[in-house]
């Protein structure tokens, strides 16, 4: 499984990288804001930092809900550099969107996925990743991890290439599941990601060998 860091924060996204896992990079405009980035040339310019540090790929939404919109910024996106994958949101305009791009041979990301019906029209269009957001259905007490398992029946029945990224990851049991499941990415914050790290057997086992290591020093 492909693991995606989903923020603008660009220590986080460097300190994801220098640990060696990191395959891409996911970001919204909710997630540019937060980081003080504002502005149209401002948002490129962070993109194109983002593209220097991480060597997979970097999903960055487009603000337009019309194809030509889509179109033209997804266009402008594209051609700053082949890490960017131009994220598309599922309305009838984007799924056009993709379709478009996929025959351009343009990465797209189809985002706010809450259905199976409709990963199944991003995936006919041509996306390359679907994102179904599992967080955010837990919060309204709809199982996420259910979604998944229905996008990935639903994929391997008909051969779709179309990478499912579970996308509104929260915690370190998200990703164990999804991993289970068998979403091809995630992308969650890095707090999640580090989390995997931690058990408590880890931490007294550690300290039992070093103590074990100083006695005979």
């Amino acid at each position: 499984m492909k693991f995606f860091i989903d923020t603008a924060n660009l220590e986080q996204i460097k300190e994801a990288q220098d640990m060696g896992i990191l395959d891409g990079v996911t970001t919204n405009p909710s997630l540019m804001a937060k980081e003080g980035i504002t502005g149209q040339e401002n948002i490129m310019n962070h993109y194109r930092a983002i593209c220097e540090i991480v060597d997979g790929d970097v999903s960055a939404e487009v603000i337009s809900t019309d194809f030509e919109g889509m179109v033209k910024e997804g266009e402008a996106l594209a051609a700053m550099n082949p890490k960017i994958v131009v994220k598309i949101p599922m309305i009838a305009e984007g799924v056009k969107a993709i379709k478009y791009f996929s025959n351009k041979g343009i990465k797209t990301n189809c985002t706010l996925i809450f259905s199976a019906g409709q990963a199944l029209l991003a995936a006919k269009a041509g996306a390359t990743y679907v994102s179904p957001f599992i967080g955010r259905l837990d919060d309204i007490s709809t199982n996420g991890l259910q979604l998944i398992e229905q996008i990935r029946l639903i994929f391997d029945n008909y051969g779709y290439n179309t990478e499912i990224l579970a996308a509104s990851v929260r915690h370190a049991m998200h990703i164990i599941e999804c991993a289970e499941i068998g979403a091809d990415v995630m992308t969650g914050p890095l707090s999640a990601i580090k989390a995997l790290l931690n058990h408590p057997l880890t931490d007294k086992g550690l300290a039992q060998f070093l103590a074990d290591h100083a006695k005979g020093n």
